[in-house]
């Protein structure tokens, strides 16, 4: 079998798990008869444009690098041109060409996948195309086509973990007291409902949960926290990042910037202190908002062992196809029927995920419904379980991998 060289590259947002799914990418092409050099992208299709590939052919570290959050080999959020005709394409098509890369791998999320789209169409029908594969990532889990996402069960491990220390935190005194918790979510509440697992489990907080699937009303969350000073001195909320009011303009939209990304995103942040804000004009007690922010992407100290097992497997997997001549095609990770949680790989167009979202069902988004509760806790708590292998020395400091 002739042999081609591999070359994979990591963009968009980081988190605890997109290591763990280069480590696999990794281990099955050191395995793999058609695979001959194994190259890494610095900074994702930048760093194809810009001659910043590292060789990863002989790499040894991957239990190592499996434990790393973030991405070792850098990332970078950067749109390709709708025009094929553009010249940035012969660039691209030359410099693969000179690395004689016959496999093309790129983990990342939504807007990633736009990459691998445009790149499988531009390559269809020319004699140098090389497999392009989509390797999904996206702590937001709101990639459609799949059960989940790598990067995800971390996230919302972390996430759990959190709240439910928070909520021990605001506990201890009798004074009226609110807490709010902004949790990322631009469009889907993923991240939010795992942020709710203390109350899902069957505790009573956090009390109040905002996903952006439904709209916020702020009178009848001033009243509900009202309601709920009758029974409880102290009040927890999560809230999304991305709440939008019955009009679907974001919440609190007049203190934020305006500014988007290169795909056309909204910055957001800030409507936790938008809420902190409210509270104390309309309500006058002791309140106080927490904006979790970076810390729930990259938290590898409480990476969850599933994730990272996952996220490993779903690199091996792309590299198997890739070899059978796979592109223009996403990995995904699927559940298996059944009580006992088990899961496996497969593949779905490119076109299926690109540039598009899956919010929470609305049915989850009733959390008063006690079965739609357990419906939550059945799905979201095998992602979660299990405390990820730790390289780290007396005092906590981790040994992380990154390619210069």
């Amino acid at each position: 079998m002739e042999k081609k060289n591999l070359l994979i590259a990591q963009s968009g947002g980081p988190s605890a798990a997109i290591n763990a799914t280069l480590a696999g990418v990794i281990a099955a092409a050191q395995k793999s008869p058609a695979v001959g050099r194994i190259l890494g992208s610095r900074h994702g299709i930048e760093g194809v444009l810009e001659n910043r590939c590292v060789d990863l052919t002989d790499f040894s570290r991957l239990d190592e690098l499996k434990a790393t959050p973030a991405m070792a080999l850098g990332s970078c959020r950067f749109k390709l041109p709708a025009d094929f005709s553009d010249p940035i394409y012969e660039q691209i098509r030359k410099r693969l060409a000179e690395l004689q890369v016959g496999y093309f791998l790129y983990i990342g999320g939504n807007d990633s996948m736009d990459t691998v789209s445009k790149l499988s169409d531009f390559y269809a029908g020319k004699p140098d195309a090389p497999a392009v594969v989509g390797l999904p990532k996206t702590i937001d889990n709101d990639l459609p086509a799949c059960d989940h996402t790598p990067g995800y069960g971390s996230a919302a491990r972390y996430l759990a973990m959190t709240v439910e220390e928070l909520i021990r935190d605001t506990a201890i005194y009798a004074l009226p007291s609110v807490t709010i918790v902004e949790i990322m979510g631009r469009d889907a509440g993923w991240l939010t409902l795992a942020a709710a697992l203390p109350r899902l489990r069957g505790g009573s907080k956090p009390d109040l949960v905002a996903l952006p699937e439904t709209p916020f009303d702020e009178q009848a969350f001033l009243q509900e926290i009202r309601d709920r000073m009758q029974h409880t001195h102290n009040i927890v909320a999560v809230v999304s990042e991305g709440i939008r009011d019955s009009s679907g303009a974001y919440v609190g939209s007049a203190a934020k910037s305006g500014a988007v990304d290169t795909f056309g995103h909204a910055y957001l942040s800030g409507v936790g202190k938008y809420l902190e804000g409210l509270v104390k004009r309309e309500i006058g007690c002791k309140v106080r908002s927490i904006e979790v922010n970076l810390m729930q992407r990259c938290a590898g100290h409480a990476a969850s062992l599933t994730d990272l097992e996952e996220s490993f497997a779903v690199g091996a997997y792309g590299v198997s196809m890739a070899e059978q001549g796979v592109s223009g095609r996403m990995a995904v990770i699927l559940r298996d029927e059944g009580e006992v949680y088990r899961s496996h790989c497969s593949s779905v167009d490119i076109r299926a995920c690109a540039n598009k979202e899956r919010p929470v069902p609305q049915r989850w988004t009733n959390l008063e419904d006690s079965q739609v509760c357990r419906e939550i806790c059945d799905y979201l708590l095998p992602l979660i379980r299990g405390a990820a292998p730790q390289y780290r020395d007396e005092y906590g400091f981790a040994d992380y991998v990154i390619f210069e």
